[in-house]
């Protein structure tokens, strides 16, 4: 298989205050290959979506290396990201395929694309802070599945909104993955992860502490979670 993203030694640390620096996570390797969907996994505040900035190249990590293979593009789809509030949908997802790299008639082409995907009718002309988290869930999905990208990282999101749509963002998922795009998802929903993804990988204490099957990853995370401190 062909890898699309490759984390080498990667660190993360953040300035709390004056001479004091907090570790997100360090060392961490990591590739994606193409057509895999891979999970990251983890409690609340253990560095899964700073991971995911990472990846595509919004945080720049403290040390280590994250390559993206020739040609490849990465697209990160999460609630609190992306989109200009006072531009309709239908601005947004135009400024969203430009800046995948789309020229302005591919752009405009894939606009059709986008409408009927997310399904939000005489919305996708209104405002983006009009819309409801399911909303940008939507709008946000959509985007990302018509753009040029090759690697989709999703923070989230698809535990959002109702279940037919949740069920239809499955289905696209699956579609692209098959084409050999690839998906990093970040979520709780144990099922979810099951379902679509081929790997798990587990953050704990800044480090990658499980790394495999997901029905075995998730064992070990639940095991975790239940013991006593």
């Amino acid at each position: 298989m062909t890898a699309l993203l490759t984390l080498t030694d990667v660190s993360m640390h953040f300035n709390r205050k004056a001479n004091a620096r907090y570790a997100v996570f360090g060392d961490i390797n990591l590739t994606v290959e193409a057509g895999e969907c891979v999970a990251l996994v983890g409690r609340n505040g253990s560095g899964k979506s700073t991971l995911l900035r990472v990846m595509a190249k919004i945080f720049a990590p403290t040390s280590g290396r994250v390559s993206w293979a020739p040609g490849v593009a990465v697209s990160l789809l999460t609630l609190g990201l992306g989109f200009r509030p006072d531009l309709s949908g239908r601005d947004n997802a135009y400024l969203s395929c430009l800046l995948m790299g789309l020229s302005r008639d591919e752009a405009t082409q894939s606009l059709s694309q986008i409408e009927a995907f997310c399904d939000l009718g005489t919305f996708f002309d209104e405002p983006v802070r009009s819309y409801s988290a399911g909303m940008r869930a939507r709008l946000g999905f959509g985007t990302a599945l018509m753009n040029r990208s090759q690697v989709i990282l999703i923070d989230e999101t698809l535990s959002v909104g109702d279940q037919q749509f949740r069920e239809k963002a499955r289905e696209a998922l699956e579609q692209e993955m098959a084409g050999d795009r690839s998906v990093v998802l970040v979520s709780h929903a144990e099922q979810q992860i099951q379902r679509l993804c081929q790997r798990a990988v587990l953050l704990q204490d800044g480090a990658i502490v499980a790394e495999g099957n997901p029905e075995d990853v998730l064992a070990t995370y639940s095991a975790s979670i239940n013991q006593t401190p």
